[in-house]
C-alpha cells in the first residue's frame, strides 16, 4: 500500500466548526476560577480567544515556541526554542492558568511548557494519541496520521465538477 499524502487523510475544519469545538472546550473547562488564559501561538490564538470570551477571562497572554530542524536531528524532529514567554508575575508556577492550543500532536511543545509551568492546565481543541498525555482537557481525538486543515490554512475556491464540464 502506498503512503498517503497529508491531504489524503485530512480532517477539514471550517471556521464554524472550530468555533463550536472551542466553545465545547470552554464548557469542559467551566467551573474553575482561572486567573488567565495563555495562547500557544499561532494556532492557539483563536481557540484561546473563544475560551476567554466564553469563560469571561480578561487576562490573556501568549507563549511562542518554534521547532526547527538542526544538524543531526531525525526527520520531522527539531529543537524547540521559546521565542516569547508570558509575563513571569502572571504565570508563577502556572497555578490557575489555562494554556490553550488548537492541537496537540506529538506533545513536545506542551511538554516544554509543562516543564516551565507545572501547575498550568492544558486544553486543546483536537488531540492526537501521542500528545494526548500532555493535555488535561480536549474536545476531539483524531488519529495520529490524520492531517488537520485549519480554516486559517485554507481558502474557498472554485472546484471543477467531476463530470459535466461543458
Amino acid at each position: 500500500m502506498m503512503d498517503r499524502l497529508p491531504h489524503e487523510k485530512g480532517f477539514h475544519v471550517s471556521w464554524d466548526q472550530l468555533h463550536r469545538d472551542a466553545r465545547a472546550l470552554s464548557w469542559r473547562l467551566d467551573g474553575n476560577d482561572w486567573r488567565a488564559v495563555v495562547a500557544v501561538t499561532r494556532g492557539g490564538l483563536v481557540p484561546a480567544m473563544i475560551v476567554a470570551r466564553e469563560l469571561d477571562i480578561r487576562t490573556i497572554d501568549t507563549i511562542s515556541i518554534r521547532s526547527y530542524k538542526g544538524v543531526g536531528t531525525e526527520a520531522g524532529q527539531g529543537q524547540l526554542e521559546v521565542l516569547k514567554r508570558p509575563d513571569d508575575q502572571l504565570m508563577r508556577d502556572g497555578d490557575g492558568i489555562l494554556v490553550i492550543d488548537d492541537l496537540v500532536d506529538s506533545g513536545r511543545t506542551l511538554e516544554l511548557i509543562r516543564e516551565m509551568y507545572p501547575k498550568a492546565h492544558f486544553g486543546t481543541v483536537y488531540a492526537k494519541p501521542k500528545g494526548k498525555p500532555m493535555v488535561q482537557t480536549y474536545v476531539t481525538e483524531v488519529s495520529q496520521d490524520t492531517w488537520i486543515f485549519f480554516p486559517w490554512d485554507m481558502a474557498l475556491q472554485y472546484v471543477q465538477p467531476y463530470r459535466g464540464t461543458d
